[in-house]
C-alpha cells in the first residue's frame, strides 16, 4: 500500500473495518518500545501517509493501536501499529472506544 525506508504499510488480513491497515516496522522487532527514533518517525509517517488517503476518501475517525505482549493480545511477533477507520454507525455507541478493550471495564459515562 505504501512504504518508506524503515517501514511498510499493509491490509490487514482480518480488518475491524474497511480501510484497517498495519503500519509495520523493515526491521524486525517484537515490541515497538523497542524501535529507533528513526523508526519510529518512519511508522508516524506512514500513519499520517494512510490517514490523509483514508480522509480524501470520506473518513475522518480513527482509532489506533498497538499489542505489545501475551497480555496485551499480542499474537504476531513483529511490531506494528493498527490505523483503524471508524465511520459513524459502525457500531451502535462507540463512545467506549479503546477502553472497550477489557469486558469488565466497558462501563462508560458520556461526559
Amino acid at each position: 500500500m505504501a512504504a518508506n525506508g524503515h517501514a511498510v504499510a499493509l491490509d490487514d488480513a482480518h480488518p475491524l473495518t474497511d480501510g484497517h491497515t498495519l503500519i509495520v516496522p523493515r526491521r524486525h522487532s517484537i515490541d515497538l518500545f523497542e524501535l529507533t527514533a528513526a523508526e519510529l518517525a518512519a511508522v508516524w509517517e506512514l500513519t499520517v501517509a494512510v490517514r490523509d488517503k483514508l480522509t480524501r476518501g470520506g473518513v475522518v475517525d480513527f482509532n489506533l493501536g498497538a499489542n505489545i505482549g501475551a497480555a496485551a493480545g499480542q499474537t504476531v511477533d513483529h511490531a506494528h501499529l493498527h490505523l483503524i477507520p471508524r465511520r459513524p454507525g459502525d457500531v451502535p455507541d462507540p463512545a467506549c472506544g479503546i477502553r472497550c478493550v477489557i469486558p469488565d471495564r466497558q462501563v462508560w459515562t458520556k461526559l
